[in-house]
Order: structure tokens, then sequence, then C-alpha cells
């Protein structure tokens, strides 16, 4: 009767041990997926032995192991650790092929929950990354200020792309740029000083910056390299929305002229959102006034290790740059927009006119008589030049105009054009004029404390 007995228990005690192991830091931003399968472990290196012996390693989480410096690391070896393999790809898209399997160093690199790391593991998808970034970079060339389109078909070459990636993390994006874009035209910023020294490793000739990517200076930049940057990158999901509002205040300057990233499925669905949609928002307004933006493709969480728990997206960003945004905004100041969408969007569930009521009474210091002139005033005219842009077609100035009832719409219902007219009635033009070259300010989406003022 015992034999029945003992295997019930192990039945039992089975599944409980496989649920343990499926649990994940209630902390990390990007929780990951524990590998059910027998994982071979590889020597760890010199350079990471006396970070291994500080691990606390009677202290777990589903593959997290935290040091003695609070630091939460991932402990599993990926199974496809091992020497990184050095690959090839071509300038044109059509052109990279997918690659071997991105590989880190055995045992050496693992992936910091503080740093949001999830690295990419497969070769397909680099390669579609990549080739996607060559469209989004090739296609914008020669478009914003500055440039003159060259009626030469080597316009489009390797020097003009001038790429910058962010967070390369053990570089499997890298990889594949640097043989094709050469390490003139590339360069990285990265926070962890491991991937700085892997990298260093790795290519010599690739410049590296040390830095915190929020805090990156566009402007200088691009001003070193002479002219608009490319920019790459497999983004933190945790801080997505920051790198892309910093993006979008460099497009204020031609600082940079396109963006091909990874980001959570959720976020990218924000930023090309229609209007009377849950997803609707901030991000779509925004991203939606400044560039052409477009949802490459879906990811799943298989190609990244650890594993995420949700789907991410790549997400391509062609921004207009300052000329053309000027003519968008007719006049209209970047900040005041700011002060409007945010008022709005922080009520989304109240009309527009009681989202803005606040904001009003400050803009007209406290004269209430004016703010409800305001918020039952008529929509103004549409200025020359979106009249002008509507009658060419243009779709952004085709849904610009404000409906009669503008104040008791609720804000998803109103598109990114619409925001400005509401901005230029409460606010004016920034400079009195119709469009112009008036100032559109060096920092207004990104936060005060990211980056250079």
């Amino acid at each position: 009767m015992m034999l029945p007995f003992l295997f019930i228990v192990v039945t039992i005690i089975k599944p409980i041990s496989s649920f343990q192991s499926a649990q994940h830091p209630s902390t990390f931003t990007t929780s990951c997926t524990h590998q059910t399968n027998p994982i071979s472990f590889f020597p760890s290196s010199n350079i990471n032995n006396i970070h291994n012996k500080n691990r606390i390693t009677t202290t777990s989480l589903s593959g997290w192991v935290q040091g003695s410096d609070g630091e939460w690391a991932w402990e599993e070896d990926d199974p496809t650790s091992a020497a990184a393999i050095a690959t090839t790809a071509a300038l044109t898209a059509d052109a990279i092929d997918a690659q071997a399997t991105p590989t880190l160093p055995g045992g050496t690199f693992k992936p910091k929950q503080s740093l949001g790391q999830n690295f990419l593991r497969d070769g397909n998808t680099v390669a579609k990354i990549v080739k996607a970034f060559v469209n989004d970079a090739t296609s914008t060339l020669g478009v914003n200020a500055n440039e003159e389109e060259d009626e030469n078909e080597d316009y489009l070459k390797q020097t003009d792309l001038r790429a910058v990636e962010l967070g390369p993390g053990a570089g499997a994006l890298t990889d594949v740029l640097l043989p094709a874009l050469g390490a003139n035209n590339l360069q990285c910023i990265e926070i962890d000083p491991r991937s700085v020294e892997l990298l260093g490793d790795k290519h010599p000739a690739l410049r590296v910056h040390h830095q915190d990517v929020l805090q990156a200076d566009y402007p200088a930049l691009a001003e070193s390299e002479g002219g608009p940057l490319s920019i790459i990158g497999n983004l933190p999901y945790y801080i997505t929305s920051q790198i892309l509002f910093a993006l979008a205040d460099a497009s204020h300057t031609d600082s940079v002229r396109s963006a091909t990233v990874t980001m959570q499925y959720e976020v990218g669905e924000r930023i090309v959102a229609k209007t009377r949609t849950k997803a609707y928002g901030i991000l779509s307004v925004v991203f939606q006034l400044y560039a052409d933006c477009n949802i490459h493709f879906k990811i799943p969480p298989t190609v990244f290790y650890p594993q995420p728990k949700v789907d991410s997206a790549l997400i391509g960003l062609h921004f207009l740059g300052p000329s053309r945004l000027r003519e968008r905004l007719a006049g209209v100041n970047p900040t005041n927009l700011r002060s409007v969408v945010t008022s709005t969007f922080q009520q989304r569930r109240k009309t527009v006119r009681n989202g803005l009521k606040p904001l009003a009474l400050t803009v007209f210091g406290g004269d209430k008589e004016k703010v409800q002139e305001f918020l039952n005033g008529s929509p103004c005219p549409l200025p020359p030049s979106v009249v002008e842009a509507q009658k060419a077609g243009d779709a952004f100035a085709l849904a610009q105009e404000l409906p009669a009832d503008w104040a008791k719409k609720r804000p998803e219902e109103l598109t990114a054009g619409q925001f400005v007219e509401i901005t230029r009635m409460l606010y004016g033009p920034a400079d009195g004029v119709d469009g112009g070259e008036s100032q559109l300010g060096n920092k207004v989406w990104r936060k005060l404390k990211h980056g250079a003022n």
C-alpha cells in the first residue's frame, strides 16, 4: 500500500515546485519567465569572479539573485551563451539576412533588473529590426531642414545615416549594424559599465558613450556629427516615454530625423491610436503632431532573454523637422500646447471644458468672465498656412478644424491638430503671427531633470 501513496505524493509535489519556479520579483517592471528546461552553466570569466562571490545565493526568485549591494541579476545562463559571433550586413535593407543567434559571454553577463534589461536572442528578429532601421533612416535623408535632396542615386550613403544606438547591451544589434555602417557612422549610448567593457573588447573602433540615455544631449551630438541623427535601440520599458519625449524635443533643432525602437506593444498602440479609442492619449497627440508614426511589427516575448510577460513592438518615427512642425503649429508655442494637452488628459473622463478651467483661470489671471468667454467661444478661423495645407490635401490639416461644440468633447475625441487650435484660442500665436521662425524650445516634453537645458 505504500507504493501508490508515494506515487501520489510525487505527483502532487512536482506541480507545486513548478509553480514556485514561475514566480517573479514583484518589483521587476518587465517580469521574466522561468526557463523550465535543464540549463547547462558556463564558467564565469575572471572579470566577474568578484561579482559572483558577492552574490547572496540563498536569496533567489525565479532565476533572479540578489547581490550584497542589493542589485538583482539574472542567475541562469542562457543556453545560447558563448563567445560572440561577428556578423556582417549591407547598408541596403534587402541585403540584410537573418543572423546567427545573438550570444552572451558564458556566465559573465547577467541581465540586470534595475536597468530593465531584456536582451535580443533571435537572429531573425535582429535582422528585421535592422532592415526596418535602414528603411526608416534612408527614407528621411534629405528631407529635413538644412538638407537638400540629391537626384544622384549615390546620395543615400553610409555617412548620411549618423546612427546612434541606445542601450546596446550585449551587442545583438550592434554586431549587425557595425559592419554595415562602419565605426565612423555608428555610436552607442550605454549606462551599464559591463556592456561598455564588452563592446570595447568586441569592437575596439566603436564609439561607446558611458552615459545615462536620459541625460543624452542630442543637439550637441548631432552638431559634432555634422547633421541629424538616426536612432535605433531596444528600449527599457520603464523609461520608454521619457526617451521618446527627449527625441521629440531634439527634433526642434533638427537633431534627430528618425527613430526605430522597440517598446512595450501597448505603448506602441498608444502612439498610433485613433481618436475615440481607449489607447488615444498624450503620446498619440504628441507623436502624431511631431512625426509620421508606424508599427513595423509585433515582437513576441520568446525572442528576449529573460522573457518579458508582455508583447513588444518595433516602432518607426519619421520626425517632421522644425520647418514642417512650425507649419503645423502655425505660431503656437509647444510649451503652451503641452499645458493644454496635459491638463485635459489628466481628467480624460471629463469634458474639455472642465479639464481646462483651472488652466484658463491661471492664463487669465483669475478673471472668471474671460474664462467663460473662452470656454463658450467659437473656434478661431484657421491660419492661412493651415488653409493652404488643406487645399493641398494634407491629412493633418484636414483634421485640424475645431467643431462648434469643442468644449463639450472629451479629450480622446479631438485630433492633435485640434489641440493646436484650442491652444491658439487660449494663448494666441506665440509670436503674434501665423507661423514664422518662432522658437520651439529646447526642453518642452522632456523632464527638466533630464539632459542639458
